[in-house]
């Protein structure tokens, strides 16, 4: 059967403002024929902290429009904090290798010589597509407002003869039959060991339930016998006791597509169905909406629990729709992830997205049970809504970011004494504080495109849980496909002008990089400008050189590492240079060298060289004390070369040094320029005079007049960077430290540490002591210095990795001991 669909222009609404006659909104509220809700007059928009969910009102200030004002209300929720990004990347290569488009083994050698690779050019073309037509999309997109019931409710393995009509229809007579519903289930099955590991009874529950929704949406009493006015069943997904299910009013059914269903365990072992999400995505109309049902980790105290399982769906999420309907989406300008070239998307990946469930964010543990008890029968909420978890940890920046949730009107839903309407309090039981267990937030890419008329708790008892709705009303884009194909032709056909002129061609500024002398925790970038100076479409991404799997060396980083230009156009290539401890100590052994060659690849062209050299400007930071005490000279003037340091000195001779000059240069300036300084070691120090004073350290010149903060911190940085710590593994204290064995113990410790390591201890302790002499004006205590020389003598990641968390507590509290021992005793 073909749907007719008698669509009223009053339903049509471009992004211009355009305002309607209330007595066309009247109309069209009272008509019961009508499929879609009444366009808002304006943009929707969300509502922010302080705002009522209670729905729209209408005013009659000009006969020629209408307006949506919605009440103030006095608390809310915290609103999550804003990013400039949409929301977490995803599958994001975070090294400095940048993104690879293609793997090499896709490249195609032409006969003289022209390299290309078919599915990198139609990754870069596809993305240069996408971003020409979603900056036209209003010129070929209607927007309608459709509304859409989101509903989410733990039944705690219960539930059978009770109507679901008070949840899934309260606002009906209000606001009007929805368009979409989504209805999400918790503990449909009681989660025990067998229905976690075979599902056994999941399924025959969601068809229970879904069977229910059915029976709700399509009665007698909703649909009056009309079939226009039923619901269809789209799309059901299950996971152990997780379920959501999604309908649609049957006049819509013909224009959803590419449904597709996820589901993400993270339960026991991180992967098990007894926590986790159950996702259904689609296409409606041509706004892709997602819609999450979640059930987190449990307990008032385990919050980081619950971030972490947010962050584990978010991620893992992801639907495999197809290349077509890939396609289809960069055609409409919707797809976010549009560079990542898959025939799959994220959560992210749409223009809404609703996240719900028994999220299990409780109020916090600041306040007793008692009191939330208290508050919450009372219904006084304002203080329970500030000390809400999922409030606080959005506010922060840790969760949920850039979601979106409306105030908190309503009593907490959990935790209810099952078949009533009292909060848990049964001697028997255990008491639990009342909380907002049950949530409904959003995300969309147009933040004014979604506003939430209200969001409400129901009172159905035969939970320990309250069932959770909220309804919204949303812009939904309806494409004109004639217009459409008009813009996406004029597209193609100035990409195929080009493209089909000749071959392309660019011109880079330089191909060799001298990055001169490069110091250690310093970045030095330099650009390249890449020019298009051909007729056609250049598409040019670094590749890695044959035998490698990295574009460039660790300590490189080039930004962007693919790109397209058309005729004229020009951008710049940056690669930075960075020396990090890891880098330096490379260097400084003659493993590594500051060269490299970057192969930028012209996809149907040729292959450009560009060559980066630089030469390490020696410092003393990021290396071995063992090292340091060979040399007189300042370190700078020290070869890299072995051959040439081999000719300069004699290392068979003993050690120059009893202690690096370097270390007795910066403790003998602090000593002789504020050893007595107030808050020494607590204030930071200049980051300009930081820097100098290590280039002072690595060239030998006389130390300015720098701020004794500045001496304090270079010192810290100068033992902490040491490519080996001051105190090996070796010499740990394997068994605990008391007052009785301590002394025998420090006399062990020393014996066992190597010579120049052991120079440098008691020279550094004996410094500290010389310190502790002036405390009462440099604020200094033994216990702080103890905490000072433990962070800055012993790295912290020293020991076995298979280290118990105990025993790497009581490796750091045995070593305070001792420094405090040190700190403290009449003679080392």
């Amino acid at each position: 059967m073909k749907f007719q669909i008698e669509l009223s222009p009053l339903l049509y609404s471009p992004l211009s403002g355009t305002s309607y006659k209330l007595s066309q909104l009247l109309l069209a509220n009272m008509n019961n024929q009508q499929n879609w809700a009444t366009p808002a007059p304006n943009q929707p928009r969300r509502l922010s902290t302080g705002e009522s969910s209670n729905p729209p009102t209408y005013s009659r200030n000009d006969s020629s429009a209408s307006s949506i004002s919605y009440a103030q209300q006095p608390r809310g929720g915290a609103p999550a904090p804003r990013s400039s990004s949409l929301t977490p990347a995803r599958n994001s290569n975070s090294g400095n290798e940048g993104i690879i488009v293609a793997n090499r083994a896709g490249d195609e050698e032409t006969e003289d010589g022209r390299i290309r690779n078919r599915e990198a050019a139609t990754k870069i073309r596809d993305a240069w597509i996408y971003k020409q037509i979603r900056a036209r999309q209003d010129e070929f997109t209607q927007y309608k407002q459709g509304r859409v019931f989101i509903g989410t409710w733990n039944v705690n393995a219960k539930g059978k003869d009770e109507s679901l009509s008070s949840w899934l229809c309260a606002d009906w007579a209000q606001h009007g039959p929805p368009d979409v519903v989504v209805v999400g289930f918790q503990e449909m099955v009681d989660l025990n060991a067998v229905n976690v590991a075979v599902e056994n009874k999941s399924q025959q529950r969601s068809q229970f339930w879904v069977e229910k929704i059915k029976s709700t949406l399509n009665s007698r009493e909703n649909t009056m016998g009309d079939p226009m006015r039923s619901y269809t069943e789209l799309s059901v997904k299950y996971l152990v006791g997780l379920l959501v299910c999604v309908f649609v009013k049957a006049p819509h059914k013909p224009r959803v597509k590419h449904v597709s269903t996820a589901s993400v365990g993270v339960g026991v072992m991180g992967v098990m169905g007894n926590k986790g999400g159950a996702s259904i995505r689609l296409q409606f109309y041509d706004s892709t909406l997602c819609f999450v049902c979640t059930h987190l980790a449990a307990h008032r105290e385990n919050v980081a629990g619950r971030n972490a399982d947010f962050a584990n769906v978010f991620n893992k999420t992801s639907f495999e729709i197809g290349d077509e309907a890939v396609k289809e989406v960069i055609k409409l300008g919707s797809l976010n992830q549009w560079a990542a070239g898959t025939n799959s998307v994220g959560v992210s990946d749409h223009d809404v997205v609703f996240w719900f469930g028994d999220l299990n964010y409780r109020v916090d543990e600041s306040i007793p049970t008692e009191r939330v008890l208290e508050l919450s029968e009372k219904n006084l909420l304002e203080e329970l809504i500030e000390n809400d978890q999922l409030n606080i940890e959005r506010a922060n920046g840790r969760v949920f970011q850039d979601f979106e949730e409306g105030p908190l009107t309503f009593k907490p839903t959990y935790k209810y004494q099952p078949g009533t309407d009292l909060y848990e309090q049964r001697p028997d039981k255990k008491l639990r504080a009342p909380a907002w267990c049950d949530r409904i937030l959003w995300l969309a890419q147009e933040p004014g495109h979604v506003a939430q008329l209200n969001y409400l708790r129901s009172e159905l008892n035969v939970s320990d849980h309250k069932p959770v709705m909220s309804t919204f009303l949303v812009t939904i884009k309806d494409v004109i496909l004639s217009r459409r194909e008009e813009v996406y032709k004029e597209v193609m056909k100035l990409l195929n002008e080009f493209e089909n002129a000749s071959l392309p061609m660019v011109s880079l500024d330089r191909i060799n990089l001298d990055f001169g002398k490069v110091r250690y925790d310093q970045r030095v970038t330099l650009p390249i400008t890449i020019t298009n100076t051909g007729q056609v479409v250049a598409q040019f991404r670094m590749v890695p050189k044959l035998d490698e799997n990295t574009l460039c060396r660790p300590w490189m980083t080039v930004t962007p590492t693919y790109g397209m230009l058309i005729p004229g156009e020009s951008t710049e290539i940056e690669f930075t240079i960075g020396i990090d401890n890891t880098t330096s100590h490379l260097l400084n052994t003659s493993k590594e060298v500051l060269e490299d060659v970057i192969i930028l690849r012209l996809e149907n062209g040729r292959d450009y060289y560009i060559s980066v050299s630089g030469s390490y400007a020696r410092s003393c930071f990021g290396m071995s004390v063992d090292e340091l005490v060979l040399y007189s000279d300042p370190i700078r003037e020290v070869p890299l070369d072995p051959i040439l340091r081999a000719e300069k000195y004699d290392f068979n001779a003993k050690a120059a040094m009893c202690v690096p000059k370097e270390l007795w240069r910066i403790i003998d300036a602090i000593y002789e320029r504020g050893v007595a300084e107030r808050d020494l070691f607590s204030v930071p120090g200049s980051p300009d005079e930081v820097y100098q004073i290590r280039e002072c350290l690595d060239t030998g010149a006389s130390f300015e007049n720098f701020s004794v903060p500045s001496m304090a911190e270079v010192l810290i940085l100068f033992l902490s960077n040491l490519s080996t710590p001051i105190v090996p593994a070796a010499v740990f204290p394997t068994l605990d430290i008391d007052a009785q064995n301590i002394q025998s113990f420090a006399r062990k410790f020393l014996e066992d540490m190597p010579p120049i390591q052991y120079n440098v201890f008691i020279y550094i302790v004996s410094f500290f002591r010389e310190v502790l002499l002036h405390r009462e004006r440099n604020k200094l205590s033994p216990a702080k210095i103890a905490r000072i020389c433990c962070s800055c003598l012993v790295s912290s990641s020293q020991g076995s990795p298979d280290e118990s968390a105990g025993s790497v507590h009581q490796r750091k509290g045995n070593m305070q001991q001792l420094m405090l021992h040190f700190l403290e005793t009449n003679s080392i």
